[in-house]
């Protein structure tokens, strides 16, 4: 095989506090209960992927933690690198906001799917277009770095929309009608030829 073989994780629930804002790349700590109830999920993913792989996660915790669980749940402990390119997308000076007071500083009209259009910019913050563009050429010095190989990614939603846009070459409006789920399995792979999505939020379990 030559390809090099993605599995892209979502982090855990985070706590409820939390849920009620915009927070971005605040980093707020994962729901306890829900860590507990979903021990079948965990159980699930460290039977699924795949061994021996490379990890990384981002700088957030909730992403630590949640492959720590993964590990608790049967997956052999690695070493976890980080990547801060696969962070979620910034929202500057909105991080924090309640969901209410969003609209009324909107440039843009909202998205159907997500609070922002995939162009808008929040002060101090990116665009969806913008993380597509960051994460993208994580990826593709991701593949550079671990060709024929299986490399694991705990990432954010944000950002594993952004990995398939750019493996799609779709624009950031029609990336956010993916929907990612916590725990969700998202497989890409880089060939030769190009980019292949193999599935998007397959839920360990089910």
């Amino acid at each position: 095989m030559t390809e090099t073989r993605f599995w892209l994780i979502r982090h855990a629930l985070v706590e409820e506090n939390a849920r009620a804002v915009l927070y971005g790349v605040l980093d707020v700590p994962l729901c306890e209960t829900t860590l507990l109830s979903q021990a079948p999920m965990y159980r699930a993913l460290a039977a699924r992927l795949p061994q021996p792989a490379t990890w990384y996660v981002t700088p957030l915790s909730r992403t630590r933690r949640t492959a720590e669980a993964i590990f608790r749940a049967g997956y052999p402990t690695q070493e976890l690198g980080v990547e801060p390119d696969l962070i979620e997308q910034a929202l500057g000076e909105w991080q924090g906001l309640p969901h209410a007071d969003l609209p009324a500083r909107l440039t843009q009209p909202a998205h159907a799917f997500w609070p922002l259009s995939g162009n808008e910019v929040p002060p101090s913050g990116e665009s969806m277009a913008q993380v597509i563009t960051r994460v993208g050429a994580a990826m593709e010095q991701l593949a550079s770095a671990h060709p024929a190989q299986d490399v694991v990614i705990v990432s954010h939603g944000g950002a594993i929309r952004a990995a398939v846009a750019h493996a799609l070459g779709i624009g950031p409006d029609n990336a956010l009608h993916l929907s990612v789920q916590n725990l969700g399995l998202t497989r890409l792979e880089r060939q030769p030829e190009g980019w292949r999505v193999v599935c998007v939020n397959e839920l360990p379990g089910y």
